[in-house]
């Protein structure tokens, strides 16, 4: 049975901001990271619900930083950062995945440091996420989404509750040879819609198009999906769900069943909620059937390459009985 948690999308739209006059310097410590090398970390996470969060330090500020991989930037939240700044107030609005995101403002970040790793002249959004400081109790600094993740080969690995970050060339060639113990058994190739991934698949031999993120706490299926897709959709109950810009909506949750993106790479029943996607779909200029999130995560230990546009898969270890 669905347990009536929160559901938070971190979906956000990167429209052009008024750049921030105040520079900051700051640098971002793990304080649990395994440093392998000069190009490789790994990094231990905990589930809070079903996000992925790691520990971290930022301006003297210790808390924790959500990994989203449908974040399109890394966001601040503006509890801990506030703005002291008229100036750096943003001329746009940002758009959660539920409804438009007011007051929100840019800093300049001369330096992100995110261990020995470096990376000039990034920006982070800055936002108020109090209201899933308080659904999920914990100090909630910020989301670290795709700007800072591109640059990276980003295994998430729900077995040993850890994520590798390797560093890749231009062409996504890793810098480390020798990065994984485990053999990748699968692949397949992926568009970049913007900052979303996107893979083409089938449920139930319909073909589909679906959104890959790694903040979302349920899958969603859009309700204007073909009827032969739907009828796998088997509905258990209604949940009140609470998005970033703290908007609630009522959506039907159940399982979703038949989900296929290639011959070999399949999956078991996954919590799916069913919902419209039409405003994140014209926010994004995608046409998505779906997203999969912490489902996908669950049943596939999977690794992002950004440049190469592809998702590689390790199985789980057999289990002893």
């Amino acid at each position: 049975m669905l347990r009536p948690l929160f559901f938070i999308f971190i979906f956000l739209i990167n429209i052009p901001f008024a750049l921030a006059k105040d520079i900051i310097n700051p640098s971002i410590q793990f304080s649990q990271a395994e440093i392998l090398n000069q190009y490789t970390t790994r990094i231990p996470f905990k589930l809070i619900d079903h996000l992925i969060v790691v520990k971290a330090q930022i301006l003297n500020i210790e808390g924790n930083f959500i990994i989203d991989t449908g974040s399109e930037t890394m966001i601040l939240n503006k509890v801990h950062f506030p703005n002291n700044y008229s100036h750096q107030r943003s001329s746009n609005r940002s758009s959660g995945i539920l409804q438009n995101i007011e007051n929100s403002y840019e800093k300049h970040i001369k330096q992100f440091k995110l261990q020995n790793f470096k990376l000039e002249n990034t920006h982070s959004d800055v936002i108020d996420l109090s209201h899933i400081e308080k659904s999920k109790k914990i100090k909630l600094l910020g989301v670290i989404g795709y700007s800072i993740l591109k640059d990276y080969e980003l295994f998430i690995d729900m077995h040993l509750n850890q994520i590798t970050l390797t560093k890749v060339d231009n062409h996504g060639n890793k810098l480390d040879k020798h990065v994984y113990l485990e053999k990748i058994v699968d692949s397949i190739r992926f568009k970049l819609k913007r900052h979303t991934i996107v893979v083409n698949g089938t449920i139930n031999n319909q073909e589909v198009k679906l959104g890959i993120d790694s903040a979302a706490e349920f899958n969603q299926i859009n309700k204007r999906i073909n009827k032969k897709a739907l009828k796998y959709f088997i509905p258990k109950k209604r949940l009140r769900l609470t998005g970033v810009s703290n908007k609630k909506i009522e959506v039907l949750a159940g399982k979703l069943h038949r989900v296929k993106l290639s011959a070999s790479t399949y999956f078991g029943p996954m919590l799916t909620v069913l919902t419209n996607l039409n405003k994140m779909n014209e926010a994004f200029g995608t046409d998505l059937d779906g997203i999969l999130g912490y489902e996908f995560f669950a049943q596939k230990r999977t690794i992002i390459n950004y440049q190469k546009e592809k998702l590689y898969f390790i199985d789980y270890p057999l289990k002893q009985f």
